[in-house]
């Protein structure tokens, strides 16, 4: 028996040597070493179990289902093809409306050849809030490495045997935008899209049609006629929408009216102002699907795409709800697993004004143009307004008068660019406050230097340059063309302050290049750009662009861009904001166009609080010499907007321009001013006007801008422009030099 005990003594020490690390290196029972490792000694180099489903889990946290799928076992896979387990970690996620998800490793039990992690996983949701789940993996060693043996419990133990979720999702009604008064701008009700059928329309009647429908529509009664006139008989023609609360107010009276064809639907309507900020709701987009279901949409809403809708989207879809189900393989209900009720959507009040709104609107309408209207000293935005325009209602699937959506998605004007906040151009002879400011800051210039304007600048010449002409001459030369006799004279000698209120074009030239010859090579581009110039205002509520600033790489770039043309490229919101700055006493504010956020309660959530973000870079002397040399080019005679802006007894200051659009003899047209009439709660304003492709500043942006003015300070506009028979009309159907009629909108 004793020799029995150390014989099994010895076979129990061999065995121990043969499964130590070093091959039992201490003890050998006689015999070579083996050169090769045995099976046994393969086992013990087993790498960690912990770590592959560390890996795994953290492949899943990632969403890289691929790099999943390849830490199978085969059987595993042999069970279930790529796609497919892709699709159910998907589909879980989905319906699960997954943020994200974090895990911790348990416990860990390791075999030879098989391997049990216990995990626990917490699920951060959109709809249902955190989940907890405990489960476990299974592995085997395969080829030296650990994999996993899947199934779908390892997801939720819930889904054990082929199991899914289902969310019953619970939306709320979409909030609704306003104006700063409260007047709804977009909302969910009950709409009437307004149609004619020309052949059934009463002659007799006809002008109580049209002016009912311009009553309602706010088109002008010419706009409506025009729509119609050329229309067969039986042709249904889209005049636009209103309320339903609206239509049925006069519903007998309207449906007495021969010719008009009234439908209903329900859908979300807007009231035509401010289109391309305002922004409007589609279908969620196929590519943006998953992600949508993810946050908790169902993935039938209609969501915000442009604009305030879209930046609003967070407030105006509200807080969905949701119950969370365990559904069997029929389509059973197993069990709820978790479940939560919706909270009411808020409401946008923007800092617009309804009635100002479409009169800035009108003041630019039946042109290519843009108009920003900024509270001078905050930053608040009155007034956005870009034309073309368009009809958000256009995108409402319910609405019979979406028929024109083809044509306004292809129509070459463009009228769902926001040309305020998106359209970039160069600035033209707007710039040269810009060079005014780096010129005085130089030190270089002075209030009191001179400068002879005559039609030419030759400055550029002697280094092999062209020679440049003043706005005079070609002034002369139209004249000559037209009556035969120059009567537009050059504007001579002049102080620097002189040189903007005239806007000679040689007295910048001159500022450009000599700063840049004598080393004050980026002065214009670093002053254009702490004016707040090539890069976005922050505005953010509304899609931006940045325009362009560039440092001159030589004598003719600095030249060019003293007087704001390309490369210079700029946005009118960013005008107006740095306009605003020069009249306020030199604060840049982030542009806003949200007054406040109030929830279900009327409880305000958020309200508007001017943020400051920069400070012009000028002396306080600098920048009263540049206010003073603004309200000249206004209150002068030979000021480049004296003529136009005559009759209007709110004081202003401004600049005018016209600047190169790449299209001969079609420039663009600039004003930016703004108002100092310092009138007990009524602020002042700062505004930036753009006409594309018209002609000189002060013929067509500088009236704009003085109708945009009384229409703020007096409620409406007071004069015509000289364009006009009456207000909106134009002098001829077809005016001089390409002037657009009222056009109507899409």
């Amino acid at each position: 028996m004793k020799h029995m005990r150390w014989f099994k003594l010895l076979l129990v020490l061999a065995f121990l040597v043969a499964c130590s690390p070093n091959g039992g290196g201490g003890f050998s029972l006689g015999g070579p070493t083996p050169t090769k490792p045995s099976p046994i000694v393969s086992i013990t180099h087993a790498p960690d179990a912990q770590a592959a489903v560390r890996t795994f889990l953290e492949f899943w946290k990632n969403e890289d289902y691929a790099s999943m799928y390849q830490m199978l076992t085969k059987v595993s896979q042999d069970t279930i093809n790529q796609d497919d387990f892709t699709q159910r970690y998907q589909d879980t996620r989905t319906n699960l409306s997954l943020k994200d998800l974090e895990f911790e490793i348990l416990s860990t039990l390791t075999n030879p050849f098989t391997a049990e992690v216990a995990y626990h996983v917490t699920f951060h949701t959109f709809l249902v809030g955190d989940l907890q789940r405990d489960m476990v993996a299974r592995l085997s060693l395969e080829n030296g490495e650990w994999r996993i043996q899947w199934e779908d419990s390892m997801i939720m133990p819930e889904l054990k045997g082929g199991n899914h979720l289902a969310m019953d999702y619970r939306i709320p009604a979409r909030g609704n935008i306003y104006d700063n008064q409260g007047n709804a701008i977009a909302t969910q009700t009950d709409v009437v899209a307004l149609g004619v059928v020309p052949g059934q329309i009463d002659p007799k009647n006809e002008g109580n049609l049209v002016g009912e429908l311009s009553r309602l529509t706010n088109l002008t009664p010419g706009t409506i006629s025009d729509l119609y006139a050329s229309a067969a008989p039986d042709w249904y023609v889209p005049i636009g929408e209103v309320t339903a609360e609206e239509f049925n107010r006069r519903y007998n009276y309207y449906t007495s009216l021969g010719g008009l064809a009234a439908t209903n639907y329900t859908a979300r309507y807007y009231n035509g102002i401010a289109p391309q900020s305002v922004g409007y709701v589609i279908a969620i987009p196929k590519e943006q699907l998953d992600q949508y279901q993810r946050e908790g949409y169902s993935g039938n809403e209609r969501v915000g795409y442009s604009g305030i809708e879209k930046w609003g989207e967070q407030y105006l879809a509200g807080k969905r709800g949701g119950a969370l189900y365990v559904v069997n393989k029929d389509g059973q209900i197993v069990t709820l697993l978790a479940s939560s009720d919706p909270q009411p959507a808020d409401s946008i009040y923007l800092t617009i004004n309804d009635d100002f709104q479409r009169n800035v609107q009108d003041a630019i309408s039946g042109f290519r143009a843009a108009a920003v209207v900024l509270e001078r000293d905050t930053g608040r935005v009155l007034a956005i307004a870009s034309t073309p325009d368009f009809d958000p209602n256009f995108f409402q699937p319910g609405n019979p008068n979406n028929i024109g959506l083809t044509d306004l998605l292809n129509n070459p004007n463009r009228p769902l660019v926001n040309r305020a906040t998106q359209g970039e151009y160069p600035l033209g002879s707007v710039f040269k406050i810009i060079t005014f400011s780096a010129a005085l800051e130089s030190g270089t210039f002075t209030p009191a230097s001179t400068y002879d304007c005559q039609y030419d600048f030759t400055e550029l010449v002697s280094a092999g340059g062209p020679v440049l002409h003043d706005w005079t001459w070609d002034h002369c030369q139209n004249e000559l063309q037209t009556t035969g006799e120059c009567k537009t004279q050059p504007s001579g000698l002049l102080t620097l302050p002189e040189g903007l209120m005239r806007s000679c074009n040689p007295w910048f030239w001159h500022i450009g290049l000599t700063l840049y010859e004598q080393g004050f090579k980026t002065a214009v581009s670093d002053m254009a750009r702490a004016f707040g110039l090539g890069t976005a205002t922050g505005i953010d509520q509304v899609e931006e662009a940045s325009g362009n600033i560039e440092n001159p790489q030589s004598a003719l770039d600095a030249t060019n861009e003293a007087i704001g043309q390309n490369p210079v490229l700029v946005t009118p919101l960013q005008v107006a904001r740095f306009v605003a700055a020069v009249g306020n006493g030199g604060t840049l504010y982030r542009p806003q166009m949200v007054q406040k956020i109030v929830d279900v309660n009327g409880n305000t959530i958020q309200s508007f609080k001017p943020e400051a973000v920069g400070t012009l870079p000028l002396k306080p002397e600098n920048l009263k010499v540049l206010q003073d040399a603004m309200i000249s080019v206004v209150q002068n005679p030979r000021g480049t907007a004296n003529y136009r802006l005559r009759g209007l007894n709110i004081p202003t200051a401004g600049k005018t321009g016209t600047a190169e659009s790449g299209v001969p003899g079609s420039p663009h047209a600039w004003y930016a001013g703004y108002t100092y009439a310092n009138i007990e709660g009524v602020p002042d304003i700062a505004i930036a006007v753009i006409v594309e492709n018209q002609g000189e500043g002060s013929d067509w942006a500088a009236p704009m801008f003085k109708r945009i003015v009384e229409s703020y300070f007096y409620g409406k506009p007071q004069s015509l422009y000289w364009w006009e028979s009456s207000f909106n009309v134009t002098k001829t159907p077809t005016p001089l030099g390409g002037i657009p009629t009222k056009t109507p909108k899409p």
